[in-house]
């Protein structure tokens, strides 16, 4: 048979797929509904990225304005190695003792004649009400042809002087009046509103060359004119130690083998780790379009079966009837495919403005990569002809007989399909118990591939799970009985839905419980430098007026205590140095740090700003203190009574002091200490140590404007002062959007697939529920039916899910979460688990509860008689 003849024979099925598709309206809704939808976000997602996604030779008027290059010398850089895009990656030689590349040079290599224009960027504070605030800051000639597309100008005129700037909307927020006054004082003159073309949302100043006084720090770039630079001189000039960002390197990049071996990494093919997790991610969102699509070709093939009985009975065969069904599939799947595209080109572009709120980077033109989209079309189809499969061929095993004579003639179920899922799912909590001692990289690999095995054995396991079910519903009300055996009676249905649920709720949990995880080993290894919302004041100068700043706090946030703290002043000489040891002479602190300007304090009581405290701890360090001793952090627990302090000057002034003190013993939490510790004054006194200010406490609570008002004030006095609040561990947004994203779309697939087997089993049963109505069953009993449809389709698809996916999330949860940065500590977590068991009892037991309380409200009551004969 040649292709021309195996086209033909597609002709005739595809009319009937079409007519039957016009014909039952609300069944291809669905079905386009299920394919077009993850078309249209994949597509959306794509095209939003590719936006959002700046890169080679877009816009580059943005980062070059009209000139052909950009050259960025910088003081002792050496010998550089760049990529045609040195954002992407630069690497140095680390040999640069001579003198920057100056203008003269950097022309003199270019050749040719050629305009040039400074670049200079930086940042510089300046006077707000209240204090000091930061602002990035630009010069160059502004208004000059080269630098044109570099910054919009959008009220006002550009500067014609080194003392007039022009700022971005976010700095005039702050209210600066009608001249920027930097921190030393110096006042520029604001002639107008200007935005940068590449980065939004902080406050941002641009004026010419000198007018910020970046000259004497930082680096200096250079826009060149003229004609083409290329690649050999890009590397003409990296020998000199400068980097180069050239338009006509960008359009025509050079090969990767052309590039220097030293930023050769990354411009190879992704790792096989990468390429793995994509893979596997495309199988899963495919596997799991096909499982919810899957029951809405079944309940069309049942709808064909006498027409499919017929084509048989007339001398048809098994191929032809599930071409049938088959071309349903390309028919609704071409559809929804194009659909998806077009919904999701109109939803990139109306939701990109959203987007770029939650960007400080500009995006690019509107990109839609038409390569990319017609693949996610293919995927579209592809997933729908996959979905079609099963039902196809089920139709064409039917006996034919029953079907004409009225009766279901649906095939046995396949006894060797659930053993192939008990291998299958036992291959994949092998793979996940190995993938969790394998350690990083390969262990992360197996175990999402024990993901997918997982839940293909899942899929399997389903009909036995449905068919056990229904046989222990003997003792339930009629509803969730009549529900149960029916789900068991057409698998062919309701197996397709169950398994969605359950592909859904598998990878909510596997990848709920890693996100979790992994930020509860984030969140147990932070520690808190000062009492929860309390803040700290430090000015690190030698001449520190803390009255000064205590007088400022006091003026801005009257109702706050402001406490001194004094400690061992590591200024004086050149170094002063302390140490505590065990008697014995052992080290007891290998980490430390803290909020303040010391790191050994000195008190007649012990400071409320110490964390890790217990009341006992604080007693029992009170009792050191009082007895003229110290309160010592330790990495180990330890019962001694006595610590030996060791106080070294190093410098001019050198000597060493050395002492055995009373001494309390505190137990730090992961071998890291916010001080090493508290000298009772009489103890400082003993060892000689030099004695300062080294910070001020505010117990608080303090609140985010208090903070910001007391940062401003305190900076305004002191630029070299800081201001800390303890807020604890903040979650990233980045993270917080993850979860809800997981949550939400978890929430959308399983509400869509369940929702969906409910209404196609309600359609499909129409004549059970009708003989129901017949022999005297009350309006209600059918919404019960409804309901209970619904909550046997979610909870036990969202039962199952959950108990597949904790195999690989708490696998993953070895090597994401192995330790890392706590030197030898030893009361370090060898993993961190946490299951986030609000949202696995939302998703498996509430999401199930909504959705049949949902179409039981909704579902008719009532159906006209419908004849049957089985």
């Amino acid at each position: 048979m040649n292709l021309l003849t195996w086209l033909r024979g597609w002709r005739l099925p595809l009319r009937v797929a079409w007519r039957d598709a016009r014909r039952a309206r609300a069944r291809s809704l669905l079905v386009l509904v299920m394919i077009a939808l993850p078309v249209a976000a994949v597509a959306i997602a794509d095209t939003v990225y590719s936006t959002a996604e700046v890169s080679g030779g877009e816009v580059l008027e943005r980062r070059l304005g009209t000139a052909a290059a950009l050259v960025e010398v910088q003081d002792g850089a050496g010998r550089v190695f760049q990529k045609p895009d040195p954002d992407q990656g630069q690497a140095y030689d680390g040999g640069g003792d001579g003198e920057p590349l100056t203008r003269a040079g950097v022309l003199e290599v270019l050749g040719g004649e050629r305009t040039t224009s400074t670049l200079r960027q930086g940042w510089v504070q300046f006077e707000t009400e209240l204090g000091l605030g930061d602002a990035d800051v630009v010069e160059t000639r502004l208004g000059d042809p080269l630098t044109e597309g570099l910054v919009d100008l959008l009220d006002g005129r550009w500067p014609t002087a080194a003392t007039e700037v022009v700022v971005s909307p976010e700095l005039l927020e702050r209210d600066p009046g009608a001249a920027l006054t930097l921190a030393d004082g110096t006042a520029l003159s604001i002639v107008g509103t200007a935005e940068s073309t590449r980065y939004t949302g902080h406050p941002r100043a641009f004026g010419l060359p000198g007018a910020f006084g970046l000259g004497e720090r930082g680096s200096t770039s250079y826009l060149v004119g003229g004609a083409p630079v290329g690649w050999e001189q890009v590397l003409e000039l990296n020998e000199q130690g400068a980097v180069v960002l050239s338009r006509a390197v960008m359009t025509d990049p050079p090969a990767d083998d052309e590039l220097p071996m030293k930023v050769q990494w990354g411009s190879a093919l992704m790792e096989a780790s990468v390429i793995t997790t994509i893979v596997l991610v495309v199988v899963m969102v495919l596997l799991e379009v096909v499982l919810l699509a899957g029951p809405a070709f079944a309940v069309g093939a049942r709808r064909s079966a006498r027409t499919l009985a017929l084509m048989a009975a007339a001398g048809g065969t098994p191929a032809q009837s599930r071409r049938v069904v088959l071309a349903s599939g390309v028919v609704l799947g071409g559809v929804a495919a194009v659909l998806g595209l077009v919904l999701g080109v109109l939803g990139a572009r109306a939701l990109l403005p959203l987007v770029q709120r939650f960007s400080d980077t500009r995006f690019g033109p509107f990109d839609v990569v038409w390569s990319h989209l017609l693949a996610v079309a293919a995927f579209g189809l592809v997933s729908a002809l996959l979905a079609a499969m099963v039902p196809a061929w089920l139709a064409s095993r039917q006996d034919v007989v029953a079907v004409l004579g009225g009766r279901r003639g649906d095939a046995r179920a396949s006894r060797r399909s659930p053993l192939v899922g008990l291998v299958l799912l036992g291959a994949g909590v092998a793979a996940a118990a190995y993938g969790a001692t394998a350690g990083s990289g390969d262990g992360e690999v197996l175990i999402a591939a024990s993901a997918l095995l997982s839940v293909l054995g899942m899929v399997l396991l389903v009909p036995v799970v449905v068919v056990a079910v229904a046989r222990v519903s003997a003792r339930l009300p009629l509803p969730l009985r009549f529900a149960a055996r029916d789900a068991a009676r057409h698998r062919s249905r309701t197996v397709p839905a169950v398994a969605a649920v359950a592909a859904t709720v598998a990878g909510v949990v596997a990848l709920g419980i890693a996100i979790t995880s992994d930020e509860a080993q984030n969140r147990g290894g932070y520690r808190a430098s000062l009492p929860m919302d309390a803040m700290s004041v430090v000015d690190y100068r030698r001449d520190a007026d803390y009255d000064a700043h205590a007088t400022a706090v006091r003026g801005v946030a009257p109702g706050l205590e402001v406490q001194r703290l004094r400690g061992v002043d590591q200024d004086t000489g050149r170094y002063t140095e302390v140490r505590f040891r065990r008697e014995g002479g052992e080290t007891v602190l290998s980490s430390y740090g803290g909020a303040f300007a010391g790191s050994v304090l000195v008190a007649e009581e012990v400071p409320g700003a110490l964390t890790g405290l217990s009341d006992d701890d604080r007693a029992a360090g009170q009792e050191a203190l009082d007895a003229g001793g110290a309160l010592v952090y330790s990495d180990a627990p330890l019962t001694d009574e006595r610590a030996t302090v060791v106080l070294k000057v190093h410098g001019r002034d050198g000597r060493r002091e050395q002492a055995v003190l009373p001494a309390t013993y505190v137990t730090v939490d992961q071998g890291y200490a916010p001080v090493q510790g508290v000298l009772s004054p009489a103890a400082a006194e003993r060892l000689g140590a030099p004695v300062t200010d080294v910070g001020l406490y505010l117990p608080g609570p303090v609140g985010a404007a208090q903070e910001r008002d007391i940062s401003e004030t305190v900076q305004g006095a002191a630029v070299d002062a800081t201001v800390y609040a303890e807020r604890g561990y903040q979650a990233p947004d980045e993270t917080v959007i993850v979860q809800l994203v997981l949550a939400g779309l978890g929430a959308v697939l399983m509400l869509g697939g369940t929702l969906t087997a409910t209404f196609l089993a309600l359609s499909d049963a129409r004549p059970d529920l009708a003989t129901l109505s017949a022999v005297g069953a009350a309006p209600r009993t059918r919404r019960g039916v409804a309901a209970a449809y619904a909550l046997v389709v979610g909870l036990v698809g969202a039962v199952l899910g959950a108990l597949v996916g904790a195999v690989p999330g708490v696998a993953i949860t070895y090597p994401l979460t192995a330790p890392y940065g706590f030197g030898d500590a030893v009361d370090v977590p060898s993993h961190y688990l946490d299951v986030p068991w609000l949202m696995v009892v939302g998703v498996v037991v509430g999401l199930p509860l909504l959705t049949s309380a949902l179409v039981g409200l909704t579902a008719r009551s009532r159906l006209p008689l419908v004849a049957r004969l089985d």
